[in-house]
């Protein structure tokens, strides 16, 4: 097997309106750009995490949406920065699992399930 290394992973997110999903990542703390070329097309990072956001006409938030999981060193504070951000969507509480993670969920208007989860407090 070859000794190449893999050193970043960018999903691509499908959402019905660029601007308005480029917008929403901004309040949720996250630097959001778009692309300069002729393509509808978006990046969004924060810290090590990047997010690849392509407007697609035909996406139906109910039947073609997405799901990323973001590991951070606290999901609690991400929780209580999300909650505050005044972003619409649904967001849960957060919680210990029994596989070691304190995480929440939080679903965009364009159904991207964002699962985020830090390592629980012993």
């Amino acid at each position: 097997m070859s000794e190449v290394g893999f050193e970043e992973i960018a999903p691509i997110v499908p959402v019905v309106d660029l601007d308005a999903a480029l917008a929403r990542y901004r309040a949720l703390g996250f630097e959001a750009d778009a692309y300069t070329g002729g393509a509808r097309y978006g990046f969004v990072r924060r810290g090590k995490v990047s997010l690849h956001l392509t407007e697609w006409a035909e996406h139906d938030p109910k039947s073609t949406a997405s799901a990323v999981y973001l590991y951070v060193s606290d999901a609690d504070a991400v929780h209580a920065e999300w909650a505050g951000s005044g972003v619409e969507g649904r967001l849960t509480a957060p919680q210990d699992t029994d596989y070691g993670l304190r995480e929440f969920a939080f679903v965009d208007v364009d159904g991207t399930l964002h699962r985020v989860g830090s390592r629980a407090q012993v």
